[in-house]
């Protein structure tokens, strides 16, 4: 048993030989995850990375048209941003808690060509039985991967199919009603998005809320299930997966070109998960940055309108597919630097000290003291090392030695 300075005990080792102490430090379930905390530097490192290609990448957008930087086309632009950080947190959001929704293409498309349909009801008769649905949906799906306890991709990829039905039942471009413009409150919108990109990262990299978010990612053997408390927070993120999924398509048809053209939407899914790969969201859940989507989007969004000028067709579906295969590397940059690093192992042998005497936890290992030997033997000390048996000791002869007590 380990004691420190002070003659306490240490805190108890688990059946894994960890002590109790370094698993409180787990972000992850502590009866199956890594001891120690995740190192959140690769994540700034990467995230320096992505600000300098935005900065780059819009020094090259103003050299080649600085219009696009200023006045309705700057406006057009921050809409953009806002329409395509949705979509980006949606995917994260799903992504963190270890069940993807792929569905968020189809569902952003759905809500967008609603919205082109009933948008001269207004605003707000248009939007609430879109929200509606899509909260319906999500709880649909969350039901079904959290009770079923099936991947969340394979589920949603079933409810992404459904959602596909009702988009081929229409046959051409629909034009969008209505006078919203959203681009009238265009700077609010990036300003909401940014700030709940950037509170949502660093609310998520503290201790208990990523711990707790990430406990739907398996550890041992992924059909086994991880309670209840990973199944409610699971439920809960794909349910507002769909709901910004929603919303953005909402925005992605006010602020286009007049028309939502009828498709499956599913180009929409490969662009916004690869962005928040981009962004350094693993693709495993759990771990993520904090200002990587904000820069991710912004990135991606400039990108395209630096294409303008030059007439190129950039088609969605090759973006999101460079834009994911980066992403892929990232997660494996993320996953191998981002874990917390290798605990010293703790057996029943010696413990080296991490520092003066002491261990990682500030327990130094020392032997436990041992009563000393103050009290005399009530036997008396042998001086010869014969056996001898205790009913046969001489003090214990109340007569006479017999003749026979020579040959004994």
């Amino acid at each position: 048993m380990a004691y420190d300075d002070a003659g306490r005990t240490a805190p108890p080792e688990t059946s894994s030989g960890v002590p109790a102490a370094v698993l409180e430090n787990v972000f992850d379930d502590p009866a199956h995850g890594e001891p120690g905390r995740d190192r959140i530097a690769v994540h700034v490192l990467w995230e320096f990375v992505l600000l300098a290609a935005l900065v780059a990448m819009a020094w090259l957008l103003w050299r080649e048209d600085s219009d696009a930087l200023r006045g309705g086309a700057l406006k057009t632009l921050l809409v953009d941003v806002a329409a395509l950080g949705l979509f980006t947190l949606a995917a994260g959001l799903s992504l963190r808690a270890g069940a993807v929704n792929l569905a968020i293409g189809p569902v952003a498309l759905a809500s967008a060509l609603h919205f082109a349909e009933q948008g001269d009801r207004g605003v707000r008769e248009a939007l609430l039985p879109a929200l509606g649905v899509a909260a319906v949906a999500g709880l649909a799906l969350a039901l079904a991967v959290v009770v079923l306890h099936v991947p969340g991709w394979a589920a949603s990829l079933a409810g992404a199919a459904g959602v596909i039905v009702y988009l081929e039942r229409r046959t051409g471009p629909v034009t969008v009603q209505g006078d919203y413009d959203p681009r009238r409150s265009a700077l609010y919108l990036f300003v909401g998005f940014a700030a709940v990109a950037v509170l949502g990262g660093l609310f998520a990299a503290m201790k208990p809320v990523r711990r707790l978010i990430g406990r739907f990612r398996p550890v041992a053997d992924p059909a086994r299930r991880r309670g209840a408390v990973a199944a409610t927070v699971t439920a809960l993120a794909l349910v507002g997966s769909t709901v910004l999924a929603m919303l953005a398509g909402v925005l992605l048809a006010a602020n286009g070109d007049g028309q939502v053209a009828p498709g499956t939407g599913l180009d929409w899914t490969v662009l916004a998960i690869g962005t928040a790969m981009l962004a350094g969201t693993s693709a495993y859940g759990r771990r993520g940055g904090i200002f990587g989507t904000l820069f991710a989007v912004c990135l991606v969004v400039v990108f395209l309108a630096w294409t303008v000028p030059y007439g190129w067709t950039v088609s969605r579906w090759a973006l999101g597919g460079a834009v994911l295969g980066v992403g892929l590397l990232v997660t494996r940059l993320v996953e191998t630097f981002g874990r917390p690093r290798p605990a010293a192992p703790v057996g029943p042998g010696p413990v080296r000290p991490a520092r003066d005497g002491a261990s990682s936890g500030g327990w130094t290992m020392t032997p436990a003291p041992q009563p000393g030997d103050t009290w005399p033997s009530v036997l008396p000390v042998r001086e010869h090392e014969t056996p001898v048996e205790a009913w046969e000791a001489q003090r214990w002869d109340s007569e006479p030695r017999r003749w026979d007590a020579d040959d004994r």
